[in-house]
């Protein structure tokens, strides 16, 4: 890196600024060359070789704005842009790498895999010399532009966890021992596979759990064939969420596996197997293998020495992996301690727009700590190892300066995630304030759409005025996980809007399929003029929290339930006042609502099997008696066509009488031309796929 870096100097020397500076334009083209000065007749190569050339730039002429600017076609990415102080632009003189206009431009942080032969005619193997030769095995491959799947068993589905057994070798002071080992009591027939491992299948072999909201991920250590069981070691299991007879697992990368087409295996030895799919052939296919797990790190020092005012402007940056460390991947809930390809330490005035980040192993952003006024926008974030978006700290800060603020992610398409760490979430917020998630497309998770504040109980939380805006939240859960929320927020987060938002096909595993859900200590919260439709335990739950506002709300045609409240406190949990209630299957009320210290009233209640609609197990003018609901009703509001989602209320007296104000759903979800609003849409397919799944599930037939 200094013998280029001085090489870049020397050329600029030689050639002079004069090419360069009238335009500050620094041009980069896939057959540049990083030993030209960056003109438009001899680009560069590479990002890091511009950024180094802006560097030189900006110290002589630091008024003018820089435009680094990529040619159309692919760039392979061998290391990953990292920005610190000396790049940043100011209010008036940004720095800016952008795709050239109408220009398709690719930054890959992987490489083509070549020179596949036919084992037979439905198996292809090709030699990878850096795997075999320089320990760069890879844990993810991208086939013809989509994500392969690794060899696994089962194919589909899960095996299912008989019980558990731990043994504590090291107890600690913590709730959590911090090492212990695991047996894991299953059924021989799942197991089958694992009594025939070889030492190679125990280094590579993972084993996934999938316990309540969390995912474990771990190496086998050895297998009892007289249980069966077999073995894992690590951290102690947590307390409040362990894995157990409830829980499921799956296990992956071995050779034998490898059983199904689009499955691949890679061996220690350098041959890496891939069974086709039907019409792919050698020559029509192309494979690409992660060498990054990461494409761009901005590096500020402090609150007070930010690195600010850089924009990125419709980029690609796709491919990029993941290795899991030797020792697995403890449960994290919404997988917060993986990172991002994209991550943001003391940042000012950092913008994407337009940009495209797909295929990699992690998080797409990660805008983490002491970040500000910056904005995500208009981006498609799809494929994803991880979810979208992170938004501050899980670390609580007490410096005010510290803390993420004022970060806007809008007009975003989240799709396609959590294909290592199911349970990632599309947009969290952890410890950070003042942040605006609107207008966003979040789709097709294993978890939780958004999430807000990462305190449980009533402890402090920097966690203030969060806005969560017109989003369409809907397809989520696919009955893995369970715990998860269209929209889920912790702790007091006073001034936090939720509004707008079209929030509907969230379905768990077991409990925990909530459209707005207020978990642990939620507090000084207001949501109002959601659409929530079809989610599995209910519209809305309250685990426990308090001075929530619930209103001018839809909840109508949710499966289980349409109203879930957990824990009985003596303080007023919530007021529920305006809304709209309208189902055809399950109950009204779930758990404990009928005994929470709730305000509710001027809301309309129906059931369209029966004019007797039910307050768990009280009549509506029993539960009147008790002061609930006296200037509620119970009245069809006759939406427009309900069971093809259409809420459009025609019963206009209805609105009167509750003094509901109409808001239109349609609004939610990203705007712009035809082409974006398209590109958001799910696919039918997948919609019909998660509508079978849903109905199995419902009947109790799995997957």
């Amino acid at each position: 890196m200094y013998f280029q870096r001085t090489a870049n100097l020397i050329i600029i020397c030689l050639f002079g600024l004069s090419g360069i500076l009238p335009g500050q334009k620094i041009y980069l083209s896939p057959s540049g060359s990083d030993s030209n000065p960056g003109t438009i007749d001899k680009p560069l190569a590479s990002l890091p070789a511009a950024r180094d050339i802006a560097r030189i730039i900006r110290a002589e002429n630091p008024q003018h704005p820089v435009e680094i600017i990529a040619l159309e076609g692919e760039y392979i990415m061998f290391q990953p842009l990292v920005l610190d102080l000396a790049d940043a632009g100011t209010d008036v003189s940004p720095v800016v790498f952008k795709a050239e206009e109408g220009a398709k431009v690719i930054f890959r942080g992987g490489v083509q895999v070549t020179g596949f032969e036919k084992v037979n005619d439905s198996l292809w193997r090709a030699f990878v010399p850096q795997v075999a030769y320089y320990d760069s095995y890879f844990e993810q491959l991208y086939v013809n532009g989509r994500r392969a799947k690794r060899a696994k068993s089962p194919n589909n589905g899960f095996y299912y966890v008989r019980g558990v057994e731990e043994t504590i070798a090291e107890k600690g002071d913590g709730r959590v021992p911090p090492v212990a080992i695991q047996k894991v009591l299953v059924d021989s027939s799942d197991a089958s596979d694992i009594a025939g491992f070889t030492d190679k299948d125990y280094e590579d072999a993972l084993v996934v759990f999938y316990h309540n909201w969390d995912n474990t991920r771990k190496r086998i250590l050895g297998y009892s064939k007289e249980q069966p069981a077999f073995f894992i070691a690590g951290e102690g299991m947590k307390p409040w969420n362990p894995i157990n007879s409830k829980s499921r697992w799956l296990i992956e990368n071995y050779r034998s596996a490898l059983d199904a087409p689009g499955e691949w295996y890679l061996d220690r030895s350098g041959y890496l197997y891939y069974i086709p799919l039907p019409g792919e052939t050698i020559q029509n296919t192309v494979i690409h293998a992660p060498i990054l797990k990461e494409f761009i790190r901005i590096n500020g020092e402090s609150p007070d020495k930010p690195v600010s005012n850089i924009r990125f402007e419709n980029l690609i940056f796709e491919v990029a992996g993941y290795r899991t460390p030797s020792a697995g991947n403890e449960p994290a809930q919404a997988a917060s301690n993986i990172g991002a390809v994209i991550t943001l330490d003391y940042a000012r005035n950092i913008i994407f727009s337009g940009c495209e980040i797909t295929h990699t192993g992690l998080y797409a952003f990660w805008l983490r700590r002491g970040c500000s006024n910056c904005k995500i926008c208009h981006s498609y974030i799809h494929d994803l190892g991880g979810g979208g978006v992170k938004i501050g700290e899980t670390t609580l800060r007490t410096t005010v300066n510290e803390i993420t603020n004022n970060i806007t992610v809008d007009n975003n398409i989240i799709t396609d995630g959590g294909h290592i760490f199911p349970c990632a979430v599309g947009i969290i917020i952890f410890h950070a304030c003042d942040n605006k998630l609107t207008h966003n497309e979040i789709s097709n998770l294993r978890y939780s759409g958004i999430s807000v504040g990462w305190v449980w109980g009533y402890a402090y939380s920097p966690s203030k005025r969060n806005i969560v805006r017109f989003n369409h939240i809907h397809h989520l859960g696919w009955g893995e996980l369970c715990d998860m929320g269209g929209v889920y927020t912790l702790g007091a987060s006073e001034g936090t809007i939720v509004s707008d938002n079209l929030i509907h096909h969230v379905y768990s595993y077991d409990y925990g399929g909530w459209g707005l859900y207020t978990d642990e200590g939620s507090y000084g919260i207001t949501m109002e003029n959601n659409l929530v439709y079809a989610c599995k335990n209910s519209g809305f739950h309250q685990h426990y929290g308090k001075e929530n506002i619930i209103r001018n709300n839809i909840f109508a045609l949710n499966i289980r339930a349409q109203l879930q409240a957990t824990r009985i406190e003596e303080h007023r949990s919530i007021f529920f006042t305006n809304n709209i209630i309208y189902f055809d299957k399950g109950t009204l009320l779930s758990s404990n609502w009928h005994k929470f210290n709730l305000l509710c009233d001027y809301n309309c209640y129906y059931d369209t099997r029966t004019k007797d609609v039910r307050f768990a197990d009280k009549s509506f003018s029993e539960w009147q008696k008790e002061g609930k609901d006296l200037h509620s009703i119970v009245a069809d509001p006759q939406f427009a066509d309900p069971l093809n989602f259409d809420f459009r209320i025609k019963n206009r007296a209805v609105l009167k009488k509750i003094k509901f104000r109409p808001f239109d759903y349609s609004q939610a979800g990203v705007y712009g031309d035809e082409e974006w609003k398209k590109l958001a849409k799910l696919n039918p397919e997948l919609a019909l796929k998660f509508n079978e799944r849903v109905e199995r599930l419902e009947n109790k037939q799995g997957f």
